[in-house]
C-alpha cells in the first residue's frame, strides 16, 4: 500500500496525514461480518493539513463543506468482503473527490445575443403555430 496519495501534480498526501478506523461491516460476508472489521473509515483534516497549498485549502472546504466535520474529511468504505479492498477503495474516493473539488471552476461564458437567423426562425416558428391554432377554430356560418 503506498504511502503517499497523489493527488494532483501539486497535491500529494502524505500517509500519516490519514487516520483509518476498523469497524464491523454489513453486508456480504455471512458470518464471517460478525467476527472480521473489515469496514474502513478514512479520516483526513483537510483544514489542518500541511499537504494542501495555501492557494488550494479555500477552495476545497468551501466545496467540500457539506461532507466536512470540523475541517475533517471522512470517507466509509465496506462494499467489499476485504479490509485491503475497503481500504483502497476509501483511498480512491478520497483522490477522487479531492481531485474534483481541487479543479479550478469553469471559465465565465461570454453573454452573446441571438442572431438574425434565430431571431427570424423564432418568428416564423411562432407564426406557424398561430396559424395552427387559428386553423383549429371552428368557423361560423352567420
Amino acid at each position: 500500500m503506498a504511502d503517499e496519495l497523489q493527488v494532483t501534480p501539486s497535491l500529494v498526501i502524505a500517509g500519516a496525514e490519514l487516520r483509518e478506523r476498523f469497524s464491523r461491516s454489513s453486508g456480504p460476508g455471512g458470518q464471517g461480518v460478525n467476527t472480521t472489521d473489515s469496514r474502513v473509515e478514512l479520516s483526513f483534516d483537510l483544514a489542518r493539513s500541511p499537504s494542501i497549498p495555501e492557494h488550494l485549502r479555500p477552495r476545497l472546504l468551501a466545496r467540500l463543506a457539506t461532507r466536512l466535520v470540523d475541517g475533517v474529511l471522512t470517507i466509509a468504505a465496506s462494499e467489499y468482503r476485504s479490509q485491503l479492498a475497503n481500504r483502497n477503495a476509501a483511498r480512491e474516493r478520497l483522490v477522487s473527490m479531492l481531485r474534483t473539488a481541487a479543479a479550478p471552476p469553469p471559465a465565465k461564458r461570454r453573454p452573446t445575443k441571438p442572431s438574425r437567423g434565430a431571431k427570424e426562425r423564432r418568428l416564423e416558428a411562432k407564426h406557424q403555430r398561430s396559424q395552427v391554432k387559428r386553423n383549429r377554430r371552428s368557423v361560423s356560418d352567420d
